[in-house]
């Protein structure tokens, strides 16, 4: 009905798809455009707020002296690393716990009243025991990433519909083949939206580590800029964090798509 209308509003498919794609961006675009008015008529102080041309200056910059390049690969290494650690356990402790009733009574009270304490509370406590190293805030993002992942699979895979579950029974489909047609499936939604948030976390507990307790990285530029007043390099630091949570989102979403692509075309097919 959509596409129709367009046609005959004689706009094109592929225009309208275009448009649709750059709509979210128009209120950053729109920030900036007002955060540079602002600071070049002088209703903001440049030196307390620069211009976003700027901090594209002085990305521009660092980019070519190589510091730039150097502490984003290094924060994507612990970020990705982290993130693939907590998320594997959380990923099979949930699934564990929500297809084994036994593995649920042994482990998941543990594991609720660990997700209850917060893992930024527990900086202090991994620098003791790893130091300032890579460990150290691999760990953190680690624990930080697995949470979101576990409770989301474990709740995936007990919520699935028991009917649906019970109609596979009665066709005589073994744990496996339940399992893979109709368990995993019913959870993956819900799994996808525990990775999703976990990427935020990701993120947020990596921005906190590198400011507190690190020799590089994208905190470190932002930490050390800060004792030295350099705001080009702090609002850089915060945009590049900005950039990266969106790019992670981005990856969930055509994640999403990609693994509920059979949802989609299930409903419109219905429809």
């Amino acid at each position: 009905m959509a596409q129709s209308a367009n046609t005959a509003a004689g706009q094109p498919r592929s225009s309208y798809i275009k448009w649709h794609q750059l709509l979210p961006w128009l209120i950053p675009a729109l920030l900036i455009a007002l955060w540079q008015l602002a600071v070049a008529t002088h209703w903001i102080d440049s030196g307390l707020l620069p211009a976003p041309l700027a901090v594209v200056q002085d990305g521009i910059k660092l980019w070519q002296s190589g510091e730039l390049p150097k502490n984003i690969s290094i924060s994507l290494f612990r970020a990705t690393t982290g993130f693939v650690i907590g998320g594997l356990a959380g990923f099979v402790l949930g699934l564990a716990n929500g297809l084994s009733h036994t593995s649920r009574l042994l482990f998941d009270s543990t594991i609720q009243m660990l997700r209850n304490i917060p893992h930024l509370s527990l900086i202090p406590l991994v620098i003791i025991l790893l130091g300032i190293g890579e460990p150290a805030k691999i760990s953190l993002v680690t624990i930080g990433v697995l949470f979101p992942v576990y409770i989301n699979t474990f709740h995936g895979i007990t919520s699935v519909d028991p009917n649906l579950i019970e109609m596979g029974q009665s066709y005589g489909l073994s744990k496996w083949q339940l399992f893979t047609k109709i368990i995993f499936p019913g959870a993956l939604p819900t799994i996808l939206v525990g990775v999703r948030y976990a990427l935020g976390v990701m993120w947020t507990t990596l921005i906190v580590a590198e400011t507190i307790s690190s020799n590089s990285g994208i905190g470190y530029m932002a930490s050390n800029a800060q004792e030295f007043m350099d705001m080009d390099t702090v609002l850089l630091c915060i945009v590049i964090y900005a950039l990266l949570g969106k790019v992670s989102d981005l990856i969930a979403k055509a994640l999403e798509d990609l693994c509920l692509d059979w949802k989609t075309k299930g409903g419109a097919a219905n429809g």
